[in-house]
Parts: structure tokens; sequence; C-alpha cells
């Protein structure tokens, strides 16, 4: 093989051995978690991601509204709570009536309701600007008969930072066929608000992100405390739909959440050791093909021949064919 074809093959192999997979990793959709203006040093909301790790604490250097309040390491499996405002903290709970002085353990603060229901207000809408994940919004979750059997009157509602909700609406569309729909602001004092505190069916992350149908109407919402699993039935038609349940497990499975910044994923490692390593495991692909293509190549030719015969006298028969061929027909082009 020529040194030049050589080189080339070499460039390719390790081009797409070093480069396509970290294209694909590091193109994972993050939310960034910024508590601090005296480094870089981010932690970051992982679409999909598993979380965990060691949580961190927010700095009292750049006056955050929230310094000293401890923030990160829940994990994925975790992040299911209850329709009880205030439900599913892995940590920090100290009191079941109030949601004030809690920290963040997947990385954003809870929902608010207004009127300091549980002490939210610290978390209400004037915080929204430095909010992980932008504003509070809501998107409409609906879906057609041609992939689940649903009522005109089966619609959800996700509430939560505008971040998440605009990565959850492609998982929501690839996963669970929901209608795409963009999200509006979330005004939950307003009388005319389409989502109210009893509509929620399940919170999510500590309760910063919420599925609710104007369908359901928890009349013990307002009465039940953290954790609580004192809730009003769900109609029947709800509790067993199959486009509730889907968009629920993708809400637990792909939702944004801290992810743990010393822990590596499978892709992740993989990446990074092909971009260290990848120079000699091409070299070692490139010394085991090299010879191979040099035995096999004069073995097929040898083959070539014999079947086909020697390629230099077919080459001079179909030329002496084409010049008879041009002799024979130019009685037609002089007639």
């Amino acid at each position: 093989m020529p040194p030049r074809s050589i080189f080339a093959l070499f460039i390719l192999v390790n081009s797409l051995v070093t480069t396509s997979f970290a294209s694909y990793v590091f193109n994972k959709p993050q939310i960034q978690i910024t508590t601090t203006f005296s480094n870089f040093q981010l932690r970051i909301m992982d679409h999909w991601g598993a979380g965990g790790g060691k949580f961190a604490t927010i700095p009292n250097d750049t006056q955050h509204p929230f310094e000293g309040r401890t923030f990160g390491a829940a994990k994925r499996r975790e992040i299911r709570g209850t329709a009880a405002f205030g439900s599913g903290y892995p940590y920090g709970v100290t009191n079941q009536t109030t949601l004030s002085g809690r920290p963040f353990p997947f990385g954003v603060w809870p929902l608010y309701w207004g009127h300091n229901h549980m002490g939210a207000d610290e978390y209400g809408p004037q915080l929204d600007s430095v909010r992980p994940g932008g504003l509070v919004v809501q998107v409409s979750l609906r879906t057609t008969t041609e992939h689940f059997n649903v009522t005109d009157d089966e619609v959800y509602y996700a509430v939560g930072d505008r971040e998440s909700l605009l990565l959850l609406m492609i998982s929501y569309v690839t996963w669970c066929h929901v209608t795409p729909a963009w999200p509006s602001r979330f005004v939950p004092a307003s009388e005319n608000s389409t989502v109210k505190l009893e509509n929620v069916i399940q919170y999510f992350r500590a309760s910063s992100f919420a599925l609710a149908t104007p369908a359901y109407n928890n009349a013990l919402a307002r009465s039940s405390i953290s954790n609580s699993m004192d809730s009003s039935p769900l109609p029947q038609y709800i509790q067993y739909s199959p486009f509730r349940q889907c968009i629920e497990n993708v809400t637990a499975d792909a939702l944004a959440i801290a992810n743990d910044p010393n822990k590596l994923g499978p892709l992740q490692m993989f990446t990074v050791v092909m971009s260290i390593g990848g120079f000699w495991i091409c070299s070692i692909i490139l010394f085991i093909l090299i010879p191979f293509i040099q035995i096999i190549m004069p073995v097929r030719a040898q083959i070539q021949k014999k079947i086909w015969g020697d390629p230099r006298i077919i080459a001079q028969t179909r030329q002496n064919t084409h010049q008879n061929r041009e002799i024979e027909m130019r009685y037609q082009r002089y007639p």
C-alpha cells in the first residue's frame, strides 16, 4: 500500500475514534447552576443525568439570595415526590409544615403558589431571574387517539423552570407522542390561572417541578404536609391512563438534575480514554491491517487471473476489438 494511502487511512480511523464519540457525549443537554462570580466552578444540571455526588454550599461572597444553603447530591431514583407540596426531599427537611430555609438537593429551589403557602414566597417570581433554568413556566401536554386511548378532556400541564421544560418537551414528543407546544408564564396567584395547587397530581425534584391536570381537584392540597401521602383519589381514567404514566415516567427519567462533578459516565469515560489513547489504538489497528492487506491483495490478483485470465491480455483484446469495430463502422459515417 502506498505511504500516502496508509497515512490517510491512519488519519481517518483516528479522527473517527477520537472525535465522533466526543461530539455525541458533549452535546448532552445541560443547565448551568451559577452560585458565585468569583470563579468558573459551575455545577451542571444534566438532562437524563444520574445525579449523586457530594453536596455543595452556596458561598457568601457575592450576596446570592440563598447564600449558605446546600445543594446537589440527590440521585435520580429519589426524584419522585407525591401530590403534596414540599414532597420529594431526600434530605434537609426539619419542619414538615414549611419549605422556608430548605436546601436544594437537585440544584434548583421549589415552586411557589402565592399567598406564602408553606413559606414558599421566598422562592417567588422576584427570584426567577437567578433561578437555575430560568423563570417558571407551564406547558400543556396533549396527545391524539392515534397513539393513546384518550378523551378530549385528558390534558396535563407541566410546571417548572423554562430550560428544563424545553428540554423535556423534546423527550415528551419523542417518547409519549405529545403534541408540540410552547410554554407560557406561570402565574399561580391569578384567578384565571390554568394550573392551581389543587390540580397537581405529582411533584418531582424536591417540589421544583409538577405535573397537573384541571380534571383533578385535590381537596387536601392546602392542608397536607410535606411528603404526605394524603390526597384525594385520582379519577380512574387518569389513574390508569397509559398517557399519564408515560409522561410521568419520562419526567422521572429525563428531568434535569444536578450532576456529580467528579464522576464520568460510561460514554464520557470512553471518550477520554479514546482521546488519550486513540493514537496508539489506531497505530495497533494499522499495524495489523496493513500486513493483512499486503498479503491479501496478491492472492486476490492471482484468483482473478485464474478466473478471468491475464488482465494485460484482456486489456489488449478489448483495445483490438474496439479498433476493429471502429474500422467496421466507417462505412456508416461516410456512405
